[in-house]
């Protein structure tokens, strides 16, 4: 006599968010050092920009969507490749797939997928409001880094939209190496050690 049985195996991920927001805050702490003139050129920011702003935060994406997180995975996997395009365009620029691409460049194409971003970025604010505090900051952040690119790609008041940019990314990095550290020690003392904030509450009951 046989019988047929079931097993059931569950795998548990720990959050991938540490590793998400360590990669986001290092690529905008270099990048930003160029906008606000400490540094000059690109070509030091290309491999952050690759291996922490986009390969770390693709692997937070995959990895969140193991643990069926809808919002962590859109989050992290959209700004991931946001930053391996960003890197890509720069490559354009420097030549490196040939200078016919790189003298066929207009800026204002970088303008409307920066207005594509900021369009992603308004709503997933929203869904940043319900989940903490901190989360919530660092997407307004990006709000106004991104509503800074968007209007500096377009030449409207390139100056004034630039310093906005240059200084949102700036306080991105900061911010977010503070949710990257407290999504390690949380966890890893079994305690609130650095407080993130409890949700808005405005959208979700």
């Amino acid at each position: 006599m046989s019988t047929n049985q079931e097993q059931s195996v569950k795998i548990v991920n720990c959050d991938p968010s540490a590793v998400g927001l360590f990669g986001l805050a290092m690529v905008t702490l270099v990048a930003s050092s160029q906008k606000l003139g400490i540094t000059t050129g690109e070509s030091f920011i290309l491999p952050w920009a690759i291996f922490l702003g986009g390969l770390a935060q693709i692997f937070a994406a995959i990895n969140d969507s193991k643990r069926n997180n809808v919002f962590g995975t859109t989050a992290f996997a959209g700004y991931g490749l946001f930053w391996l395009a960003v890197a890509t365009s720069w490559m354009i620029k420097f030549g490196v797939f040939g200078q016919a691409m790189a003298k066929a460049i207009d800026p204002k194409q970088l303008g409307f997928a920066f207005l594509g971003y900021l369009i992603f970025t308004i709503f997933m604010t929203i869904g940043a409001a319900e989940t903490h505090k901190v989360l919530f900051i660092i997407f307004v952040l990006i709000d106004f880094l991104f509503l800074g690119l968007t209007l500096s790609s377009f030449n409207i008041e390139p100056h004034l939209t630039h310093e906005m940019a240059a200084y949102a990314e700036f306080l991105i990095s900061m911010v977010s190496f503070y949710g990257s550290a407290a999504a390690v020690l949380n966890p890893h003392f079994g305690r609130v050690f650095l407080p993130v904030g409890k949700p808005l509450g405005i959208f979700k009951k």
